[in-house]
This record gives C-alpha cells, sequence and structure tokens, in this order.
C-alpha cells in the first residue's frame, strides 16, 4: 500500500476531499520526522511509538568480495508497535492468495 493509497482509503471513508486528506497525510508525516529529528519520541496510544536509536560502529563483510567494512554509529529511526496493535494484526491476518 502506498500513501497515495492511504490517502484514497482516508477519503472514501471520511468525505473530505482528496486534496484536504492528503495535506494531513503529509502534515502527520513531516511533523512526525520533524520530531524525531529534534530527539523527541512520539506516543500515539494504540498504535505504538516512534523514536530513535543510536546504532554503535560495527564490522559488516561485502557478501561479494568478502572484504571487511566499517559501519560507523549512526542514529536509525524505530517503531515499536502496541499490544494492542500486535493482536489486531495477529488476530484478524488474511493471508493474500
Amino acid at each position: 500500500m502506498t500513501k497515495a493509497d492511504i490517502v484514497d482509503i482516508i477519503t472514501e471513508s471520511t468525505g473530505i476531499s482528496k486534496a484536504e486528506t492528503e495535506a494531513v497525510v503529509n502534515g502527520f508525516l513531516d511533523t512526525v520526522i520533524a520530531s524525531l529529528k529534534e530527539g523527541k519520541n512520539i506516543e500515539l496510544r494504540g498504535f505504538g511509538s516512534f523514536k530513535v536509536v543510536k546504532r554503535a560502529q560495527r564490522v559488516a563483510r561485502n557478501p561479494k568480495t568478502n572484504e571487511e567494512v566499517i559501519v560507523p554509529e549512526q542514529y536509525v529511526p524505530v517503531l515499536k508497535v502496541s499490544k494492542e496493535f500486535k493482536r489486531e494484526v495477529s488476530g484478524n491476518m488474511r493471508v493474500p492468495g
């Protein structure tokens, strides 16, 4: 599913115009990114929490050449989903096909 698909679904279910819905979705995503860049955590009850974690420097291996490569420490965004989210998805999973 793409962002455009999400906008379409929300537009159909709410009756809000597509342009307004797209602005809200983009605003939400921009707010999440900006907050994480500032070091703020985001908690959406029933959905999960976004935060930034620091990954330590590590040694990786190039699978093609088998050469060792140093991956520097970096900050990465993570989403930890809530128990309700997990329960809802695992209890109602529909396998495509």
